[in-house]
């Protein structure tokens, strides 16, 4: 990145993001995603992601998002279950093993740290 810069969420085009067959338990989603930015030794990763209904397995990296639109359930094996709808911000630890049980089609601003 050469310049500041400013990335109108909502209305983004995204690129097709597929999704490993073995991570669909149920439904039909599909996920479209954008980097935005990303350090030049590729470790700290910022986008937008978006996920339609359906609920999904994932293991996760260090991630802080913004959701911008939609809602999901995030189920953390050994933890918590998170409800996140727009303008909830949370955050997931590396290695979480986590289901998303998506509502309505999610769309999140998202800070990874790799």
């Amino acid at each position: 990145m050469t310049h500041s810069f400013v990335v109108r969420i909502p209305d983004a085009e995204l690129e097709p993001e597929p999704l490993d067959p073995a991570q669909i338990v149920s439904g039909t989603p599909e996920v479209t995603g954008k980097v935005v930015w990303e350090s030049e030794d590729g470790r700290q990763v910022r986008g937008i992601w978006q996920i339609t209904p359906g609920v999904v397995t994932d293991t996760e990296a260090d991630e802080l998002f913004v959701v911008i639109s939609g809602s999901a359930t995030i189920e953390v094996e050994g933890g918590p279950t998170l409800h996140v709808g727009p303008g909830d911000m949370a955050v997931l630890r590396e290695g979480d093993r986590t289901t998303w049980t998506v509502r309505q089609t999610l769309r999140k601003a998202y800070a990874i740290s790799l």
